[in-house]
């Protein structure tokens, strides 16, 4: 018997009980799409951070602070204040690290802004003009800061989305004055919205230069004297500059700070990519192998339905064998019973899997929607994995009504 034919007795068969039949379907029905709906999660959370870090900007490099030692006891990275302005200076020379192509140092400060009768409490960010460039935090209206701004200390200030909304509602914030720690500052502009992001709300802060920041808002020096920033983004010509400018950037600062360990930390893009990477990675491997557990109790479902119909049709096996069917014949046509109703269960799985990744991406988390991605790995992975176990659990009843002793079969009540 060819397999058209095994595959067409094996339909019969289903459909002469159709509600058995799927009701050992649904088992594969809900692990298939348990399977693909968390993994979509998983793989929408991946690409939502990848995306966040990659809209930080491009090629670059992260240096921030070391860490302060206390009694022996070693506090968080950033909390020693090392770098400074004058650092940012150095590296953006050419002639010190030719593989970069910009350097926006950044210094912060939480403090309360007033404008009119409505005040809030946001982070103030001390920038210089390459900022935007580098971050890529591009006005929605108005100007960003201008170097002439930065060298004359000027105070103005560039606003985040968020604070535009929550300071001056539906006016127009530009030419408005807002006071920031009992100094008034002019506002120049509003940054296109970027949203909440893995370091924060990138919509709730506002720009000022970095040089009036560290006069007039937070006067912190390191103990050489230096304007005292937070972080330094380093932008790279090339992507494949990138360690030659981490090794030029190293040796510059260790020179600068005349130390022989390393008080600063230098992270790549690529460096926090791979390890959001491996993170959600993880968690999708996590959620996929929960969902799995449904396929595993869906395959045993259908192991225990094809052992109640070998029972039932031992006459009909017997009549087979008696009439020539060889045990590979009725081996085949148990395994298609059993592999169809692990395919079509899948197949319909993966259409609910789907409309409820579609459901789950819908939903309102306060504002923010639970990121999903269906991607055809997981499509891919859930229907091999189906058929797979259609195989592996139909083996058994199968390989026992090919066992069968026509004899026996046939005398069978």
């Amino acid at each position: 018997m060819n397999l058209l034919e095994s595959l067409r007795v094996a339909l019969r068969a289903l459909m002469a009980n159709k509600l058995r039949s799927a009701l050992t379907m649904l088992g594969m029905i809900i692990g298939v799409g348990a399977v693909i709906a968390l993994m979509s999660v998983g793989n929408g959370a991946q690409a939502k951070i990848t995306s966040q870090i990659q809209g930080m900007g491009t090629n670059l490099l992260f240096i921030t602070p070391g860490a302060v030692q206390e009694g022996g006891v070693r506090q968080a990275q950033g909390t020693r204040p090392t770098l400074t302005y004058e650092d940012a200076q150095a590296i953006a020379d050419p002639v010190n690290v030719p593989a970069v192509s910009a350097v926006a140092p950044e210094a912060q400060s939480f403090s309360q802004v007033v404008a009119g009768p409505q005040n809030t409490m946001t982070r103030i960010v001390g920038v210089t003009p390459d900022y935007e460039q580098v971050r890529n935090f591009h006005v929605a209206t108005g100007d960003f800061i201008s170097k002439e701004q930065l060298d004359a200390r000027s105070n103005v200030a560039v606003l985040g989305s968020n604070v535009a909304s929550d300071l001056f509602g539906d006016m127009d914030p530009i030419g408005q004055t807002i006071r920031i720690n009992t100094v008034n500052f002019r506002v120049i502009g509003v940054l296109e919205t970027k949203g909440a992001q893995a370091m924060g709300n990138q919509d709730d802060l506002i720009a000022v230069p970095l040089t009036t920041l560290l006069q007039k808002l937070n006067r912190q020096r390191t103990a050489s004297g230096g304007q005292n920033v937070s972080t330094i983004y380093v932008q790279v010509t090339d992507e494949k500059l990138m360690n030659d400018a981490v090794q030029q950037i190293g040796d510059l600062l260790r020179q600068r700070h005349r130390v022989a360990q390393d008080d600063f930390t230098i992270r790549s893009q690529e460096d926090l990519l791979s390890t959001a990477s491996q993170i959600t990675g993880i968690m999708t491997i996590l959620l996929g192998s929960i969902a799995g557990i449904s396929l595993v109790v869906g395959g045993i479902g259908i192991m225990n339905i094809m052992l109640v119909s070998v029972t039932e049709r031992t006459r009909e096996i017997g009549i087979r064998k008696a009439v020539g069917a060889k045990r590979k014949d009725i081996l085949i046509q148990f395994l298609i019973e059993a592999t169809v109703v692990s395919l079509v269960g899948g197949a319909v799985g993966l259409l609910l899997g789907t409309g409820l990744s579609t459901l789950i991406g819908r939903i309102d988390m306060g504002g923010q929607n639970i990121p999903t991605v269906v991607t055809l790995d997981a499509v891919a992975l859930a229907v091999g994995v189906s058929a797979a176990i259609g195989i592996f659990f139909g083996i058994y009843p199968a390989t026992r009504a090919a066992s069968l002793n026509p004899i026996e079969a046939l005398r069978y009540e």
